[in-house]
């Protein structure tokens, strides 16, 4: 049975491949529909293709439906990222949905988007599938601002599902599930979210046990931060007041992992600096 969608609401699709040739990574597909789209690439490192991923709307609201599918072929090297913060909206009855599916086949592939921001009575169900062949190296995280705290307005009504499935040659690594209502005292309680408006995960993958230790040394400013290691990914999670907090934290250890997972410094990208 096919479902109904509104008119006015936003059905948008972005899928890309990656590819290696002569050393170098370029996007060799590229498909959209709808208001989700690319700009251009570039390679500041000479072989790895940095990609920023753009929604020209700027926000999204009940019943619109984001998807971004993403392929890393043999050898690519792929950083993606975003331009700003990803804003949604107040939801009337209507869920709004984001769903990333990124896929690594003996790539390096990372996922380093800007925060997140959730308004007040947003409805959120947002997804993100990472699937890695063994010998595939990942970097992402993902940072979520609950409502505006600068201008005190609380996340305390709205539903959030927030999903991470990490797969290695098809087998599940990581299978992630929060759910935060804005109403239940878990925003507040101890054994919750402890009254932060921001918090943050982190996936890298293959990742060592003898990292935590300097790992857990990383300087974190306004935040606090926990590092575990998972069936071979490091897991980090993030809470703080705000989120470039979360994201600083979360640049700092990727300074750390990256020359050790991938041989080469971190080289931030360019619309990081804008």
């Amino acid at each position: 049975m096919s479902v109904a969608v509104p008119i006015d609401s936003w059905q948008a699709e972005l899928r890309l491949r990656f590819a290696e040739r002569e050393g170098r990574t370029y996007l060799v597909e590229r498909s959209h529909r709808g208001p989700l789209v690319v700009q251009k690439s570039f390679h500041p490192e000479g072989d790895v293709c940095h990609t920023c991923i753009v929604h020209p709307p700027g926000g999204v609201v009940g019943g619109d439906s984001l998807t971004l599918e993403v392929v890393a072929d043999p050898n690519a090297r792929v950083l993606l990222t975003t331009p700003a913060a990803t804003k949604f909206y107040r939801s009337e009855e209507r869920l709004a949905m984001q769903t990333q599916r990124l896929t690594a086949a003996d790539a390096f592939l990372e996922w380093l988007p800007q925060e997140t921001i959730y308004y007040r009575h947003a409805k959120v169900i947002n997804d993100i599938h990472v699937r890695l062949s063994l010998k595939s190296c990942f970097i992402g995280w993902e940072v979520a601002c609950l409502g505006l705290p600068a201008r005190k307005e609380a996340f305390d009504a709205g539903h959030l599902a927030l999903n991470w499935e990490l797969t290695v040659d098809d087998r599940p690594r990581i299978v992630d599930r929060l759910r935060i209502d804005g109403s239940s005292d878990a925003r507040q309680s101890r054994w919750g979210l402890q009254g932060f408006e921001a918090l943050g995960t982190m996936f890298v993958f293959p990742a060592e046990r003898a990292w935590l230790d300097e790992i857990r040394g990383i300087r974190a400013d306004e935040c606090e931060f926990a590092a575990t290691f998972v069936d071979g990914v490091l897991v980090v999670r993030c809470l703080a007041a705000q989120g470039e907090a979360v994201k600083r934290t979360f640049v700092r250890i990727w300074q750390w992992v990256r020359p050790r997972l991938m041989q080469r410094d971190a080289v931030s990208p360019r619309i990081w600096a804008t």
